[in-house]
């Protein structure tokens, strides 16, 4: 997994046909995604229920690329070495989910992943400054946390652009997860973002049996952003 700030789209399964997980990630590789994203969550952290690590695991064989796992879990890590185990790639956990947070990303670290720290639409940027030094991503979240197809909040591109200018040329990449369209890609690529989950705007219209329709989505999130 070699770092570039070039722009890369990353599909949330949490979009995706339950049923068909394994077709659906060959699926979007195959149009076009460059990762994908698996949204974890507890009901206890945020409410809902997703997927756990037998889930990552059963869908890695069918992932060429990078599995960008978000835990949306407290505490998480109780948990961390399971994921790992799954095949993660990049391993997320949420900067309010526990109290020590350096030894969480520590041990992700030590686990031999990518190490992600994600912040909710009320955390600051602030709070990553002593952390920038042990991390490979920031998950910006432009919802909040728990549910797909919530509307963008759009106070969070200050914070976007605050955090470009605080990681500098840090490898550190800025992902946006959460109500990313046509209309909030190129806003947030701008701000300073190299990695956009996208759910319903990448798999509206499509299937595992029309999956030209993810391509040609996704085709549309890269040229509003100029790419």
């Amino acid at each position: 997994m070699t770092f570039s700030r070039a722009v890369k789209i990353a599909p949330s399964i949490l979009s995706a046909d339950f049923a068909n997980f394994g077709a659906e990630c060959r699926a979007l590789e195959i149009q076009g995604a460059d990762w994908i994203h698996v949204d974890v969550m507890d009901g206890h952290f945020v409410p809902n229920i997703t997927f756990g690590p037998a889930t990552c695991a059963a869908i890695r064989p069918h992932i060429k690329g990078v599995m960008d796992v978000h835990l949306m879990i407290a505490p998480a890590d109780a948990y961390l070495e399971a994921f790992a185990n799954a095949g993660a790639d990049v391993i997320s956990v949420h900067y309010e989910a526990g109290p020590h947070i350096h030894r969480t990303l520590q041990t992700i670290r030590k686990l031999g992943k990518k190490v992600g720290l994600a912040i909710n639409p009320g955390t600051p940027a602030a709070v990553l400054e002593n952390a920038l030094d042990m991390i490979d991503l920031v998950n910006v979240m432009t919802v909040n946390p728990g549910f797909g197809g919530q509307k963008f909040i759009m106070s969070q591109l200050e914070k976007v652009a605050t955090l470009r200018k605080m990681i500098g040329d840090r490898p550190i990449h800025i992902e946006i997860d959460g109500g990313v369209t046509v209309e909030t890609a190129p806003l947030v690529v701008a701000a300073g973002a190299d990695v956009l989950v996208a759910g319903s705007a990448v798999f509206a219209g499509g299937s595992v049996q029309n999956p030209d329709a993810y391509g040609a989505n996704i085709a549309l999130l890269r040229a509003s952003c100029g790419l």
